[in-house]
């Protein structure tokens, strides 16, 4: 994990013994808003969300996590309780860590907490971009939500940049779109063969990201 890179055995070890492996079917719920942050998790396979709900209590999707990724790490720096729930959006297997340990561990290593700021720095430059195409067009919206997970979830084949082929609804949440009119959307960027859907694995492969950035503009 980007976390532990670098770091000998001697560091990591005693570490490793303090968590513990956990697995979740989808759709069950990992941590939920309001609960105390009494440990971190660190995504070994699957993927997860992390939602909150508006003021008229509809479903908003933050972001999407996959496997090598960390979460429940703002209530165990601030001793707070947790701002969102974090939802299985395929089986998933988690390490979870008790947050002394994880706060000792960062203490102790300072590269560490370099680098979990930059990844949080980096979380939130996501969605100040996507805060700012609210108002641009359908298109842009798909294609920058399609971006975001390539540039952070996807990984690189010889057809192009693979994500997971997520449902629409998932697709809607982080877009802020109708689900009808993602669905609308995919199938005009796919006719336009700007994406390309292997059902079989449901992945969904972007043969040229250029492309799909010159939609958002």
């Amino acid at each position: 994990m980007p976390l532990f890179e670098g770091f000998p055995p001697e560091v990591l070890e005693p570490l490793a013994r303090q968590m513990a492996l956990r697995s979740y079917p989808v759709s069950q719920a990992i941590l939920l808003q309001n609960d105390w942050g009494s440990a971190v998790y660190f995504i070994l396979e699957g993927w997860v969300k992390i939602r909150t709900h508006d003021g008229e209590g509809r479903e908003v999707t933050l972001t999407i996590l996959g496997p090598g990724e960390i979460f429940g790490e703002m209530a165990a720096l601030d001793e707070a309780p947790r701002s969102s729930d974090v939802i299985a959006l395929t089986p998933t297997k988690v390490c979870c860590l008790p947050a002394q340990d994880f706060l000792a561990f960062l203490t102790a290593h300072a590269q560490a907490g370099i680098r979990l700021a930059q990844l949080m720095s980096r979380r939130l430059r996501q969605l100040n971009r996507r805060l700012q195409l609210r108002e641009a067009s359908s298109v842009a919206r798909v294609a920058d939500i399609l971006l975001f997970l390539a540039e952070s979830r996807g990984r690189v084949s010889r057809s192009g940049v693979e994500i997971p082929n997520l449902p629409h609804r998932e697709l809607s949440s982080l877009s802020g779109l109708a689900r009808e009119t993602v669905t609308r959307v995919l199938a005009k960027l796919e006719q336009e063969e700007l994406i390309r859907r292997d059902r079989s694995r449901d992945i969904l492969c972007i043969p040229q990201m250029e492309a799909l950035e010159k939609l958002i503009g």
